[in-house]
């Protein structure tokens, strides 16, 4: 599966601010930048990303995901510690 389609997904699914993703052979990590999810639990956050992206577990396309989430402010003074842009 494709960054760019894993990142198109989520930001068309939910209410972000910014995507991010890297990762190949099925195992991939998100970076979610949204005050809205941020304020859920970490369960809820969970369930939130993984729920666009199940059709893509049920095929082996994604195998593992690791997810990180932000607020906006918190990625604004976080970003330069990750090698996303």
């Amino acid at each position: 599966m494709e960054l760019k389609e894993i990142e198109r997904i989520l930001k068309e699914a939910l209410k972000v601010d910014g995507v991010y993703a890297q990762g190949e052979n099925a195992h991939f990590g998100v970076i979610v930048v949204s005050d809205e999810l941020a304020a859920l639990s970490k369960l809820k956050q969970q369930q939130a990303v993984y729920a666009p992206l199940m059709p893509y577990f049920s095929t082996g396309e994604i195998h593992a995901l690791t997810i990180k989430t932000y607020t906006t402010e918190k990625w604004k003074r976080d970003r330069l510690l990750h090698q996303f842009s």
